[in-house]
């Protein structure tokens, strides 16, 4: 019996420890509540404050690519985020906000239709572009909301910018130590193509009336932010670099600063790359 108690004990704390349990928790603590929303050809989970919130823009949230792999030889199992960036951001917004996770993320990995390759070469492919817009069209009925902003984390911002292209009521997108040059960052890393994925720099024209907002850390060293205002200047938007910061640190403390700004509409295009 003692034994059994022991074995239980542990399944309970190794279940405690995982990615999607910590993520949970992290939701929880910030009064965010779980669901499963149909996509396309997948379920996304999403997260939602547990209290309506009213305003006129929807502020959609997507999270980076997590963790594809062990090391750089082993996929693995589970993709979800150790470090959730756009869930903490989200915490710092008081607007009506919504968390919306990728195919196969957050607990999904075994879902039908979900394989490796959607968390490694294919994480940025048309299916899972089209299943995350389908997604989002469910969620803009369900809340009656006519006006949305996608904020995305590094390859999150890759998808918020595909994503825009198949949702209207998306005006505008903010990206945050974006992935914009999906095969420029293969490149600079040495990494595998994506092949499978699509890329905001050799996508078909994006939509002309959705106003692009990018962030770059002056020190981030995964996607360099001279790589970010070389990309905005093909596929659009303004470019902010933030000196000193990186690729995870520290959006927190100047996140409420930055989305202030963006709502009251004080950053504009006359606003100049900002420099070390």
């Amino acid at each position: 019996m003692r034994n059994l108690i022991a074995a239980l004990l542990a399944l309970a704390l190794s279940a405690c420890s995982t990615p999607q349990a910590r993520v949970d928790r992290l939701a929880q603590q910030a009064g965010l509540t779980r669901e499963i929303v149909p996509g396309a050809a997948f379920r996304h989970v999403t997260y939602r404050p547990d209290s309506p919130r009213i305003g006129a823009q929807l502020h959609v949230y997507i999270d980076g690519d997590g963790t594809p792999y062990r090391d750089r030889n082993t996929i693995a199992a589970d993709p979800t985020p150790r470090v959730p960036i756009a869930l903490y951001l989200m915490r710092l917004d008081a607007t009506p906000t919504l968390y919306l996770g990728r195919p196969c993320y957050l607990g999904l990995a075994r879902d039908p239709g979900c394989d490796a390759g959607y968390w490694t070469l294919k994480r940025f492919s048309p299916e899972v572009v089209q299943s995350m817009a389908a997604a989002l069209k469910f969620e803009i009925a369900r809340s009656g909301q006519r006006h949305v902003t996608l904020i995305g984390h590094s390859g999150g911002a890759a998808l918020a910018v595909l994503i825009a292209d198949r949702v209207p009521e998306v005006d505008r997108v903010i990206t945050i130590a974006g992935n914009l040059d999906v095969e420029g960052w293969v490149r600079l890393h040495h990494y595998s193509p994506l092949s499978g994925s699509l890329d905001p720099m050799t996508s078909a024209p994006h939509r002309l009336n959705v106003e692009l907002i990018h962030f770059a850390g002056g020190d981030d060293q995964a996607i360099p932010a001279a790589m970010i205002t070389a990309a905005a200047s093909h596929i659009g938007g303004r470019v902010t670099v933030i000196p000193h910061f990186d690729h995870q640190c520290c959006w927190e403390a100047v996140w409420p600063s930055l989305l202030s700004t963006i709502q009251m509409e004080q950053l504009d295009s006359s606003i100049p790359l900002v420099k070390e």
